[in-house]
């Protein structure tokens, strides 16, 4: 130390550079994961009309919020709150329980992977990709139906 102030060399400087490649790389890493972030329209054939709206909440998770119209009948809501890390979440229906819970696990940046139950047994699997330019998300789910007929559908959903 010279008059009061700290003397930096050339090893203190490599030093505090690699310090902060890491916050960057972190944080650009925390933006790439908001690509997911806004309001979804499922277009496939099956349920045109959906959408879903996903924001950020839960210490790096998501909500995602369903509305779903249902002929001759007010629009139904379902909301999640994910930690997105595979723990399992009550799924309400227009705020009120309806048996069905969530447990959404990110992969990485572009693909989650998760499980629906229906009062405890299980009822849906699903495998989601988000699209490198982050305008389609590609859902494969596998419904479990009584008898072993599983179901499998792929949903088409767009940014709105």
């Amino acid at each position: 130390m010279r008059g009061g102030h700290h003397e930096i060399n050339g090893n203190n400087q490599a030093i505090a550079l690699r310090r902060r490649v890491p916050i960057r790389a972190r944080l650009a890493s925390q933006a790439h994961a908001q690509l997911i972030v806004g309001t979804w329209e499922r277009t496939d054939l099956q349920r045109v009309g959906i959408t879903m709206t996903v924001e950020p909440c839960c210490d790096g998770g998501f909500r995602l919020t369903y509305h779903m119209p249902v002929p001759g009948q007010p629009t139904v809501t379902l909301t999640v709150d994910s930690p997105m890390d595979g723990t399992e979440v009550p799924a309400p229906i227009d705020g009120k329980p309806s048996g069905e819970t969530m447990a959404i696990k990110r992969l990485d940046d572009r693909h989650y992977s998760g499980v629906v139950k229906m009062n405890g047994r299980l009822f849906v699997t699903a495998n989601s990709t988000l699209a490198a330019d982050g305008r389609t998300l590609t859902v494969e789910s596998v419904t479990e139906a009584p008898g072993g007929k599983n179901e499998r559908v792929i949903e088409t959903w767009v940014r709105k």
